[in-house]
């Protein structure tokens, strides 16, 4: 996702227009179920890609984790410090705007551009609509990126979504579990969680537990034209 390339605009334009259908009012429940799981002591920062405005950093900082979400768009991470009330500190870090409230920071810029040294703390990670929020050659590069940034023996939760059969739009697009393990598989271990109940839509969530292989080392999955 670069700053030009027309799904930037079109994501940037939704938030723009309110067209987050996206975004839920309450923590994801697979989140609540799941996380403690995982076995992720307090104090573990926590990796939120394309985080939008999500309450899900709200749960995660309120169980003691400190969270980093990165969001292109600086309107969503307006919305979310607006809505959550509290001092916001505001500083610049290299191509990205930052903003603080709590035990929260909000990177805005792309997350591509965010590299292993600003990621020198990141213990965890959670994935509720990010892998799904792009098209199949940039998943590809999304997967590559985030095992770059997660050291080894981290843990995360994945949630994934299939769509009925035929329909291909998107966002969300479908990412199967034969996808998810062929972009995710050679840099992580997964467990798969459960499936979702089938909505009236034909779409289905799907979710997954990830630990970081390691030592530190990314197997690159396929051909990327992103």
């Amino acid at each position: 996702m670069t700053d030009d390339s027309p799904l930037t605009n079109e994501w940037l334009a939704r938030w723009r227009e309110g067209r987050i259908g996206f975004h839920r009012d309450t923590p994801h429940p697979a989140l609540s179920h799941h996380w403690p799981e995982l076995g992720v002591p307090a104090g573990t920062k926590v990796l939120v890609p394309l985080c939008g405005k999500s309450l899900d950093m709200r749960w995660l900082a309120e169980r003691g984790h400190p969270v980093l979400g990165l969001e292109l768009s600086l309107e969503a991470i307006e919305q979310f410090t607006a809505e959550g009330g509290g001092e916001v500190l505001r500083f610049r870090q290299g191509d990205f705007e930052v903003w603080r409230q709590g035990s929260i920071e909000l990177w805005g810029g792309d997350f591509f551009h965010f590299h292993i040294e600003q990621a020198a703390e990141i213990g965890a990670f959670y994935d509720r609509a990010a892998l799904i929020a792009l098209p199949e050659a940039t998943r590809q590069r999304y997967a590559f990126h985030l095992a770059q940034l997660i050291p080894p023996g981290a843990r995360g939760l994945l949630i994934s979504l299939v769509r009925a059969p035929g329909d291909d739009r998107g966002p969300p697009y479908s990412v199967d579990a034969r996808e998810v393990i062929r972009l995710l598989g050679p840099n992580f271990e997964l467990t798969h969680l459960e499936d979702g109940e089938l909505e009236e839509n034909g779409w289905q969530e799907s979710v997954w537990s990830l630990v970081r292989r390691g030592p530190r080392g990314v197997e690159k999955v396929g051909t990327d034209n992103a």
